[in-house]
């Protein structure tokens, strides 16, 4: 069986020559990652989404970490041209602009005409319905499948007996998000605190029991040790500070916000990708709706854990799984720099490639990125940037400042020339240099930022939709 490959679009040179070649690129060039970048209007977010379609196309499992909103559209991949099926989504116009009704038609007759462009007609979105299955997880609210943001420290994972390293950096990550709240020193190597509940939690998780936050209280006042390091406990942290600490705990605990955050499905990333029942699983996990501190505390946590599952997997040259981060801007900073997500997303983009787990990032602010640990990415899509650092940093990122994208042609200057929905792509594994690439149309509707009323609406929807693509493969003969 050969590899899969991934239907993006239609490319032609950098001169504008060759145009509508199909750009059917081998999924396991992903392995070594990718990076797309664009600014707003680029449309970086429908090559993003079409990658994403295109991997669950080819049974690829995806975790999804959306920070704006876009990426719940993934829920509105209809499984037919029907305009009853889009007409929520349509927005109400003014009397000159006629009834939804009529705009839905319209609008269905756009997209069939765009997808039919690319070979895409109501058999391909039946067999993309059927086969796929989204879910979209939002911590700390219920809008979509609560998340226990917390389960690597209150519920014991079988890791501490498979894998007690991957176990450990998954429970350090917990705890800091809990001394994060707290308002307390988080740095695992440095924050006493963060020792004394590291050792208490761990004790309890080696010898099978939970070490919910009400326990972990608990022994921070009365220590079932009597030292920690070489040190007396009362040495290590005296007891009035062990006293404002359990205190502490306490006040969260009781707090009405914090208690959906101890709610939900355990946080265990490689169950949530195992495929169930024949669908390709797509899990978004959305935060849009969290601050930005809140975002980078859980986004954190759950890096962590895709990390630690990451390194269970045996090796893989073939694409098993694929993470998408989309707007990494902040998450992802230059030294010295060092938000929770680092650590996690630079281990991931060095060690995932051998274990078969691509990581493709995308952003429109490519200024405060690390590309020490982007120079990894072997694929980059280059969309329209705006200003003359933002291309300067990206060619410096990619070329070191010396290779030139066609012939004379400063790659910086060919980025400014696109126009909106192109890009120029860069495929260490290609033997051509860069290329121009089209993005096909998307499946899914794409819509803009979901609010909280209508990502509700788009599940429940979704349920419907699953159904009548199950129907329709029947009806039509193709099977999941």
């Amino acid at each position: 069986m050969g590899t899969p490959l991934l239907n993006l679009g239609a490319w032609r040179m950098l001169d504008g020559s060759g145009g509508g070649v199909p750009l059917q690129l081998p999924a396991s060039h992903l392995v070594t990652h990718g990076v797309v970048v664009g600014m707003t209007g680029s449309g970086k977010t429908g090559l993003l989404t079409v990658m994403i379609e295109e991997a669950l196309q080819q049974g690829v499992p995806t975790l999804v970490i959306d920070v704006k909103g876009d990426l719940p559209n993934l829920l509105l991949a209809f499984p037919s041209f029907a305009p009853e099926l889009v007409a929520p989504w349509v927005e109400a116009g003014g009397s000159e602009d006629g009834p939804v009704s009529e705009r839905a038609r319209q609008l269905v007759s756009e997209r069939r005409r765009s997808l039919g462009a690319w070979s895409i007609g109501e058999r391909e979105l039946a067999r993309y319905a059927a086969a796929t299955s989204v879910r979209v997880l939002t911590p700390g609210a219920r809008v979509g499948e609560l998340v226990h943001v917390l389960s690597s420290l209150e519920h014991r994972s079988p890791r501490w007996d498979t894998d007690p390293d991957a176990a450990r950096h998954a429970l350090g990550a917990a705890i800091s998000l809990v001394l994060r709240l707290l308002g307390r020193d988080a740095d695992p190597a440095s924050s006493r605190e963060h020792v004394l509940l590291s050792v208490l939690a761990e004790r309890r998780l080696l010898g099978g029991q939970n070490a919910d936050l009400a326990a972990l209280m608990q022994d921070v006042l009365e220590p079932p040790i009597a030292e920690i390091g070489a040190l007396p406990m009362n040495a290590f942290l005296k007891k009035t500070k062990r006293r404002d600490l359990a205190a502490a705990l306490n006040t969260l605990l009781a707090s009405p916000s914090f208690a959906s955050w101890r709610q939900g499905m355990p946080l265990d990333v490689g169950a949530w990708l195992t495929p169930a029942d024949g669908p390709t699983p797509a899990v978004v996990v959305s935060v849009a709706h969290l601050d930005d501190e809140e975002r980078s505390l859980v986004l954190g946590v759950l890096l962590e854990d895709v990390l630690s599952w990451v390194r269970t997997l045996p090796g893989s040259s073939q694409l098993r799984a694929l993470i998408v981060f989309d707007e990494v801007y902040g998450f992802l900073p230059p030294h010295p720099a060092n938000p929770p997500t680092k650590r996690p997303l630079v281990a991931l983009m060095k060690q995932a490639r051998a274990f078969g787990v691509g990581v493709l990032v995308a952003t429109q602010n490519p200024m405060d990125l690390d590309y020490r640990a982007l120079s990894n990415a072997g694929f980059w899509a280059l969309g329209r940037l705006q200003t003359d650092a933002d291309r300067a940093r990206i060619v410096d990122g990619i070329t070191d400042g010396h290779a030139r994208a066609d012939g004379d042609a400063p790659l910086g200057e060919t980025l400014k020339r696109l126009a909106p929905r192109w890009f120029v792509v860069r495929n260490t594994h290609a033997r051509c240099g860069p290329i121009l690439l089209q993005p096909r149309d998307t499946l899914s509707l794409l819509r803009g930022p979901m609010t909280r009323i209508e990502l509700r609406a788009a599940l429940a929807r979704r349920e419907t939709s699953a159904s009548v693509a199950s129907q329709l493969s029947l009806a039509t003969g193709v099977s999941p």
